[in-house]
């Protein structure tokens, strides 16, 4: 695969006029429109007129010294679950073809605008992003970066945003995690993917998933370009990334259903990591989390996401459930189930994990787990619902145990090249971003070796 640049490359490249946001954006246009790639899979739509008069708008910017931001220029992707202005926001189904266009942006996507990136267009994605697998019926399915002849999944439900950025559709991309959606698909293409603290980005004008656990994040290429882009979308000041030392790092390794029935590849790779960050004079601790045996009796009857999806979709899916993928709209239907008061016993049981599982990792800058217990399945060996749902489990359940528990976390490549890729996971307590941003620089190239 070829080697696309960095954010900050990028910028310097279009501060010295090395290049143009035009040349950028017809170069990713192409790529696209390659009928030997992924772009047809990747992108559910393509907004190449303006793209290419927001490029041309940039780089006028930037002949008069004007340019709000030094990425001004730089193409990015935007998953289908985000309101463009004057389009039609469809999050992956074939439910809400007839809605009308958006009113507005978006106001992540207006973040991005006003720093000067040009949006190029929707990605594909997990209808409704019900799922850490990928597979779309209605748009097909991307294949992921590992083994392409034989077709693997690229994870969800933010599939197409990693495959624009991993094939230089984009160099950035705007994804969600609810339980996982940046993170799996980074995982699974050896690319970064940031989960941030939910409250710090605004979830208007995005398709709910489930209103307790989404949150907004990016996937791009290094831990700095994810901290460049949560920034953005966080509204917060670019300050340059300062990466943490390994040397005297803190890490707990969680040994309660996090490490349980790993792929050998992700557990070999894990373990690599670990030993390397050891090497460099980590302190690395395994510690269990008794807390995380709640998680699962939470869920027992879908949780927050059937709850909480079930309430957004449940008129659309009466009149047009006939449209809907099956295997989203079976798990929307177990909030159909789930009364008022299981609802409330949700909401006192996780206030409860949160403070528990925050007063457990107080002593450690950071969690540190495999982001995903599986490598990326074969698209093909997914035919059948219960492979389906049991692939689908295994990519969610490390990512699910942070969102659970309010946090922020990063997945960042830990494999070899040639290897399988294999996430490893940082994760912090809500409110620790920056943090667990400067640790993750301080190991991205340490874990690899």
């Amino acid at each position: 695969m070829p080697d696309f640049p960095t954010l900050a490359k990028l910028a310097e490249d279009l501060e010295s006029g090395r290049t143009t946001s035009r040349k950028l954006v017809e170069a990713c246009i192409a790529r696209i429109a390659d009928p030997a790639g992924e772009g047809q899979r990747a992108f559910i739509h393509v907004d190449k007129d303006a793209a290419l008069a927001a490029a041309d708008a940039m780089d006028g910017l930037r002949k008069v010294k004007a340019a709000p931001s030094r990425y001004a220029g730089i193409p990015v992707s935007i998953k289908d679950l985000f309101d463009i202005k004057g389009q039609v926001t469809r999050a992956g189904s074939r439910a809400l073809d007839d809605s009308s266009p958006a009113e507005q942006d978006a106001p992540t996507v207006a973040r991005l605008r006003k720093a000067g990136f040009v949006v190029i267009g929707r990605t594909n994605m997990t209808e409704f992003a019900y799922s850490g697998i990928g597979i779309n019926p209605h748009y097909g399915t991307p294949k992921g970066v590992w083994n392409r002849a034989a077709g693997h999944v690229p994870g969800g439900s933010s599939s197409g945003a990693a495959v624009s950025v991993l094939d230089g559709m984009a160099h950035g991309a705007l994804g969600t995690d609810t339980g996982g959606s940046c993170r799996i698909p980074a995982a699974y293409n050896g690319i970064v993917g940031y989960k941030p603290t939910q409250r710090r980005v605004p979830l208007d004008g995005a398709v709910p998933l489930s209103f307790s656990l989404d949150s907004i994040g990016p996937l791009a290429r290094s831990v700095s370009c994810c901290a460049i882009l949560d920034a953005v979308l966080a509204n917060e000041p670019i300050v340059p990334l300062k990466p943490r030392p390994v040397k005297g790092m803190r890490l707990a390794v969680p040994t309660t259903i996090a490490l349980d029935d790993l792929d050998a590849a992700v557990a070999e790779t894990f373990e690599r990591a670990l030993k390397s960050l050891a090497d460099h004079g980590a302190i690395i601790e395994r510690i269990e989390m008794a807390e995380f045996h709640d998680i699962g009796p939470m869920n027992a009857k879908g949780g927050f996401a059937a709850s909480e999806s079930y309430a957004w979709h449940r008129y659309l899916i009466t009149s047009k459930g006939d449209v809907y993928d099956p295997r989203v709209s079976v798990r929307i239907m177990r909030g159909e189930a789930q009364s008022a008061a299981d609802y409330i016993d949700l909401l006192h049981e996780r206030r409860s994990l949160i403070a528990r599982v925050n007063a457990r990792i107080a002593p450690y800058d950071a969690l540190v787990l495999p982001t995903t217990a599986n490598t990326p399945p074969k698209i093909s060996d997914l035919a059948d619902d219960k492979a389906f749902t049991r692939e689908n489990l295994r990519a969610l359940r490390n990512c699910t145990l942070i969102n659970m528990i309010d946090g922020c976390a990063i997945s960042v490549p830990a494999h070899r090249e040639g290897d399988v890729p294999v996430g490893l996971m940082l994760a912090g307590a809500g409110g620790s971003d920056r943090r667990i941003f400067e640790l993750a620089a301080g190991m991205e190239a340490v874990i690899r070796v």
